[in-house]
């Protein structure tokens, strides 16, 4: 059998050129014992792999150029010899950027039984959301009536940072850029705040004015600008949980930090990075709490899909210009 895969051909400088991703084809083959072959259905591309792109180890290993890309993703178990995982089982693993995966089936999980589309399990309740609230909860340690600020609030982890805040009782205000995307997060019931167009002061005037009392717990999501801004309305003890930095992840050169950083010691603040995988058995726990409120409605969880393997590239590409609201998905 065949499989179509994506390959990087070089490592990209600055944002990457859609024609250093190269579709290919290889003939797998005869499944061992203890392994199986899906067809995969849905394919996540998130932020994080532009770091894997770079050639450097950072918290990950890189991709290896001519070898398939590695993703999320979501299908069928097509073939097996595995007895835990019999033909029609719904798997998640991370064998993504491709159309056919063969691999041990100690590498795959079955889809936990929620009564939720399947590709939720690539978004509001996979990574994505295990990272909005493992940030809430065990990095901010976020309280009943905290004010809560999250930059990229309308993207896979931002929105439910919002929504889980919200729930807390305190202001909750979320940046982001498009219109579109500030009426969405206006109708969640957050306090929507573009940073387009703005300067750091302009934008903490901004945040100020929708929140005049400060924030208790800063979600990270962005850096750059949003960052400055933020660090200028925090209030006394506020903690800060810095997931991710996507205004950089394109520079070619290491960009200024913080002109204010002096502010987390003025406001006596936290501020502590963390990486999601690092938090990963507290999944059930997560699962447990999230998974009944997405299956109930509660959680608005969007989407912006992207039809055919062909088109991967181009949605990972997307993410950087803040075309998707909510998950970047491929769907095959």
């Amino acid at each position: 059998m065949q499989s179509r895969f994506f390959t990087l051909t070089d490592h990209p400088q600055g944002t990457p050129a859609r024609e250093l991703f190269a579709l290919r084809e290889a003939e797998l083959g005869e499944l061992a014992d203890g392994e199986v072959r899906v067809r995969n259905t849905w394919l996540s591309v998130d932020p994080y792999m532009r770091g894997r792109m770079t050639g450097v180890t950072t918290y990950i290993e890189p991709f290896e150029l001519g070898a398939p890309l590695e993703g999320a993703a979501i299908g069928d178990v097509i073939e097996s010899r595995a007895p835990d995982f019999p033909v029609g089982t719904k798997v998640r693993h991370m064998q993504g950027w491709r159309d056919i995966a063969q691999l041990p089936a100690s590498h795959l999980e079955p889809l936990p039984g929620h009564d939720v589309p399947e590709q939720a399990y690539l978004g509001v309740l996979g990574m994505p959301g295990m990272t909005a609230w493992a940030g809430l909860n065990r990095i901010a340690e976020m309280q009943p009536g905290d004010n809560v600020l999250v930059s990229g609030a309308a993207g896979a982890v931002g929105s439910l940072a919002v929504q889980l805040a919200k729930a807390r009782g305190g202001t909750v205000v979320g940046i982001a850029g498009s219109q579109a995307k500030l009426d969405w997060l206006e109708s969640l019931g957050v306090k929507a705040v573009s940073y387009k167009d703005r300067d750091a002061g302009e934008l903490t005037a901004a945040l100020l004015d929708a929140c005049p009392e400060g924030f208790d717990v800063y979600y990270e999501n962005v850096g750059g600008v949003c960052l400055e801004a933020a660090l200028n309305t925090l209030r006394v003890g506020a903690r800060i949980a810095v997931c991710g930095l996507i205004a950089g992840y394109n520079d070619t050169a290491p960009a200024p930090g913080p002109s204010n950083l002096a502010m987390v010691l003025i406001r006596r603040a936290r501020m502590e990075g963390f990486i999601v995988f690092d938090h990963w058995s507290h999944y059930p726990t997560f699962l447990e709490e999230i998974g009944p409120q997405v299956a109930r409605g509660d959680l608005e969880h969007d989407e912006t899909v992207i039809d055919g393997l062909e088109q991967t590239p181009d949605a990972f590409l997307k993410l950087f210009e803040g075309a998707n609201r909510g998950k970047m998905l491929v769907r095959l």
